[in-house]
């Protein structure tokens, strides 16, 4: 950049427990850079800008910015606003009149579109602006990218919480036997997979996935894997995604949609109340099931440490990018080695990423269909941060009266 312009900062999609790192990584970068007049940031992402309802994000305090930095959600606030041809215009006014020269957005698929429209239009306009996205999102189905800030947390709260789960059923095996976990992570599996990472052998929570990349055939066929498992290990802890539908696409939760966001993404019915309800009927097991969804994305007492370390320098290679003059582009984290677990930050363009979705690749998941693979073990293992703490079962020493005479 030439002039001294205007950063502005703003986040969308859904939050996570590490997000406010990444903005904090980005405040402090531009003010060591010495390169921008002023640091903004847009309450609510780009509803922020067209609102103009900014914050002064240059004058925060380190400290505040610290402790920002260890909290979760997004201390801006998010949106899902989709940009028209008309709001496009608006907001390219706005930020000329701010003087705006610099754009972060942190984000995940909807945010890079929302970013390289803006950028486009701005190229079009002959008007000065560099943007660039800080990859977001707890879904971890970004192309061009080894994984997403965000998914390494999701990951560490989901395997304990399976893993206690998976307790809870077989100690309570006779009364409920079935527990169904409902998580998110959209179309792809990467989050129903994470939910294995504590599992030490096949005898352990879950026993069985249910990718999005692997539907069952039918409900039928839900079931009978369902009552299959149960005569395997007494009881079954089984995953299901929040968007189950079976290999014609119908959604098990139920076909008509609750909700369509202005990204055209239909919001079904959870399919775990139907599921629990069909396996007790049909099957005449007793089932529960757990839906703890947004907290997943956001319990900062099971952030992974790595996560927000990785979020942090996100931010901060946004801000490099700035001021190698990069524009258009979305920061990447690039896998060195997963023993020592070492990335490098690059950059690829938004037009690899926007609208795109990065499905759970065949070899992470296990021959079954219904468990995780070796090579994902290696592949997210490093992304969860410390070792699991370890568990213990009672050994089978049964109790033998001693004789008194």
């Amino acid at each position: 950049m030439g002039s001294r312009q205007n950063l502005l900062v703003a986040q969308a999609g859904g939050a996570t427990a590490v997000i406010n790192s990444s903005l904090v990584g980005v405040v402090e970068a531009a003010r060591e850079s010495g390169r921008f007049q002023a640091i903004i940031g847009a309450r609510r992402g780009i509803e922020g800008v067209l609102r103009q309802d900014f914050v002064d994000l240059g004058a925060q305090p380190r400290e505040l910015l610290q402790r920002v930095a260890r909290t979760p959600s997004a201390a801006l606030g998010v949106t899902r606003l989709r940009l028209s041809s008309e709001t496009t215009q608006l907001a390219l006014e706005i930020l000329a009149r701010y003087e705006v020269g610099a754009f972060v957005y942190i984000g995940g698929n909807d945010s890079a579109e929302t970013a390289l429209r803006l950028a486009s239009a701005a190229r079009r306009a002959g008007q000065p602006l560099q943007v660039v996205v800080v990859p977001k999102t707890i879904d971890n189905d970004l192309t061009a990218t080894d994984h997403c800030p965000g998914y390494g947390s999701i990951a560490r709260f989901l395997a304990l919480a399976t893993r206690d789960a998976g307790l809870d059923t077989e100690a309570t095996a006779g009364l409920y036997p079935v527990k169904l976990i409902e998580v998110m992570g959209r179309n792809a599996g990467w989050v129903a997979a994470s939910t294995a990472l504590a599992q030490v052998t096949s005898e352990d929570a879950p026993h069985l996935i249910f990718f999005p990349e692997r539907p069952p055939a039918s409900l039928d066929a839900f079931l009978e894997e369902i009552a299959s498992a149960y005569d395997r290990f007494g009881q079954v802890v089984a995953v299901v995604p929040e968007t189950l539908r079976d290999a014609q696409g119908r959604p098990l939760g139920g076909e008509q949609a609750q909700w369509v966001d202005p990204f055209g993404h239909p919001y079904y019915p959870g399919p775990a109340p139907v599921l629990a309800q069909a396996i007790e009927r049909r099957l005449r097991l007793r089932a529960r099931y757990d839906k703890p969804g947004t907290i997943t994305r956001m319990f900062m007492s099971c952030a992974s440490p790595v996560d927000w370390r990785e979020a942090y320098e996100a931010g901060a290679k946004a801000v490099a990018l700035l001021c190698e003059g990069a524009s258009d582009v979305m920061v990447s984290l690039e896998r060195v080695s997963d023993e020592p677990y070492e990335v490098r930050f690059g950059a690829v363009p938004l037009a690899a990423v926007a609208n795109r979705e990065r499905a759970l690749p065949d070899e992470f998941i296990g021959p079954d269909g219904r468990s995780v693979s070796a090579a994902f073990r290696r592949y997210a293992l490093p992304l969860v941060g410390d070792p699991f703490p370890p568990y213990a079962r009672l050994q089978d020493l049964p109790f033998r009266r001693q004789s008194t005479t």
